[in-house]
């Protein structure tokens, strides 16, 4: 785990995350596959949001499980906040978001959320 900086693309949300970018992923469901993210995942108690609550617009679709959050000016999902299978909350990060991570050096797993 490491400590990380991320932010939507204006930089209006903004949060600190530690994350473990070893356990990365992909995942090929309507909604991942066009938007194209790599996804960590953190604790809840892990992530700080240090600017931007009130800039935050949501979307959920599905089970309404997920809640996705984009920011109201860019327009930028950075992040997502949901329960872990056991029920722990927590963030999913998009990695392209993290200041100084190159994305393309990660090598995440492909999760076929498309058969769920």
């Amino acid at each position: 785990m490491a400590r990380y900086e991320g932010s939507c693309h204006c930089g209006r949300v903004a949060y600190e995350v530690e994350a473990d970018l070893s356990r990365t992923i992909t995942c090929n469901c309507s909604y991942c596959q066009r938007r194209g993210s790599v996804l960590a995942f953190s604790p809840a108690t892990s992530f700080t949001l240090t600017k931007g609550e009130d800039a935050l617009t949501e979307y959920r679709f599905n089970s309404q499980k997920i809640q996705h959050l984009f920011c109201e000016t860019c327009g930028m999902e950075s992040f997502a906040r949901a329960n872990a299978p056991d029920g722990t909350p927590t963030v999913a990060i998009n990695v392209r978001c993290l200041a100084g991570v190159e994305p393309t050096e990660l090598s995440p797993t492909m999760y076929d959320g498309r058969s769920r």
